[in-house]
């Protein structure tokens, strides 16, 4: 019960500090679940990450039931889950009964674009943090180069991309480095 409970909290002081969105997280994760609790290996984090993408939801919440799950099986993954959700749950329902009042209040609309920029520099360093630690030869650039095409050029849904780029990593061949350091 105790680990639930740790699960639940450590989730929830994340989700208190996460601003933009779960792209957003990735420092916090990572210093918390790798550095702090030697939860998770940076390789997990960013396939929970990848898989976070992959599936219905929002990417801070189901990263936070991948851990909590290989913590401590479902009650895990739910009292990580809780903890992540409630911190947003109690900001928005705040926000919401105020919004109407003082959202067109230009010191809040220049706030508001002070926390954009700032959330974008989360995001980018997130992508940074990723890109290091996804693209390790000339095939993951290949697949990088290719994939931003497509996406950009073509407009085509991120669903597919995300689906062909595990299709492909299925399909094409891997060094037997790649392989031994699995």
């Amino acid at each position: 019960m105790k680990e639930l409970w740790t699960l639940y909290i450590i989730f929830a002081k994340i989700g208190v500090c996460t601003f933009g969105g779960g792209l957003t997280m990735l420092p916090l994760l990572e210093a918390e679940l790798i550095n702090r609790k030697n939860w998770v290996t940076e390789a997990e984090l960013m396939d929970y990450y990848a898989i976070g993408q992959c599936t219905p939801g929002i990417i801070a919440v189901n990263v936070s039931t991948f851990v909590g799950h290989k913590r401590k099986g479902i009650a895990g993954g739910i009292a990580a889950t809780f903890g992540m959700v409630t911190p947003s749950l109690i900001i928005i329902v705040i926000i919401a009964s105020f919004i109407s009042s003082f959202a067109e209040n230009p010191l809040v609309q220049s706030a508001f674009s002070a926390v954009r920029v700032a959330v974008a520099v989360l995001i980018l360093n997130t992508v940074i943090k990723m890109w290091q630690g996804s693209i390790k030869n000339k095939m993951g650039i290949i697949l990088a180069a290719l994939s931003m095409t497509i996406s950009f050029a073509l407009g085509i849904s991120p669903i597919a991309i995300v689906l062909t780029g595990g299709a492909l990593g299925l399909l094409l061949p891997r060094s037997k480095k790649e392989v031994d350091e699995k």
